[in-house]
């Protein structure tokens, strides 16, 4: 940025985190009440487009140590992923088999096959929206 906007930067990195925490919280309540890996996806790209708006891109590139375009891909391959997995154990495809965990911060949680899937909504979504912002940009400047 041009200008020195160092309130702006100090409450972004606060405020960057607790979206992040939102975002997992709506990722990991998805199958059982409202949200999943589509909304959590957009809630954590939030935090990030944040990042890209307060910062400029190099500063952001250098403190994030991945590429978004491979998100994508990742999340793409764990949703696929999944739906391959019914395949091989003979069952219908996306079958769903569940397990209750008890995670520090969030509680008692229904984690399972689903869960894996939604990662994978999920991460796919960051990637995209993150890279479709990241050439916007490019084309703008």
């Amino acid at each position: 940025m041009k200008k020195n906007d160092v309130i702006l930067q100090t409450v972004t990195k606060i405020v960057f985190f607790i979206i992040l925490t939102f975002g997992v919280e709506l990722f990991l309540s998805g199958h059982s009440n409202p949200g999943g890996g589509f909304i959590g996806g957009l809630v954590l790209s939030s935090a990030f487009v944040l990042l890209y708006l307060v910062y400029d891109i190099e500063t952001v590139h250098r403190g994030t140590p991945f590429d978004f375009k491979r998100v994508a891909a990742l999340g793409v391959l764990l949703a696929v992923g999944t739906g391959l997995l019914s395949f091989i154990f003979k069952v219908p495809f996306l079958t769903q088999a569940t397990w209750i965990v008890d995670l520090p911060v969030f509680g008692e949680t229904e984690l399972g096959t689903m869960t894996i899937f939604e990662a994978g909504v999920a991460l796919t979504v960051l990637g995209v929206v993150v890279t479709i912002i990241l050439g916007i940009s490019e084309d703008v400047e």
